[in-house]
């Protein structure tokens, strides 16, 4: 980007000037990296699913995006084995979903699992972008 020393009527405007050279500094320090929301299993083996998880994030964060993966937030303070708990948490995590720009979902196994067809649907709902990846992390069609 080039930036000119003058303004649109041709005055020289040192101060609008350093403002964009220095906005122009920030952005080339920290581009934009898109929030995508982490959809894999969690319930059942809960260890397992956990690494998957945190793996399925350090993807994303390689792809240049901030991950969120809802499952490895909320199961610190609430418990997934309380149906009212549990409801919350996936209460929260569609809170959340409609902050990103798009969804991954991980099918281990290719499967899906009722939680995480909650949360496909309501991305489809909000015309969010979802993409699909088998769990190593290689993207494949939605079927």
């Amino acid at each position: 980007m080039s930036i000119s020393k003058f303004n649109a009527e041709g005055y020289f405007d040192p101060t609008a000037y350093e403002a964009l050279k220095n906005i122009e500094a920030y952005a080339k320090r920290h581009p934009f990296r898109p929030i995508v929301f982490i959809c894999s299993a969690f319930a059942g083996d809960t260890e397992k699913n956990t690494l998957r998880a945190q793996g399925y994030s350090r993807f994303a964060v390689s792809k240049n995006c901030i991950p969120f993966a809802p499952h490895l937030l909320f199961p610190q303070f609430l418990d997934d084995d309380d149906k009212a708990q549990r409801d919350l948490g996936l209460f929260f995590g569609m809170v959340f979903l409609a902050k990103c720009q798009e969804i991954w979902v991980f099918r281990a196994c290719n499967n899906i699992s009722k939680g995480m067809a909650v949360e496909i649907e309501k991305a489809k709902q909000r015309n969010i972008p979802i993409r699909y990846f088998n769990e190593r992390c290689e993207e494949v069609d939605s079927k």
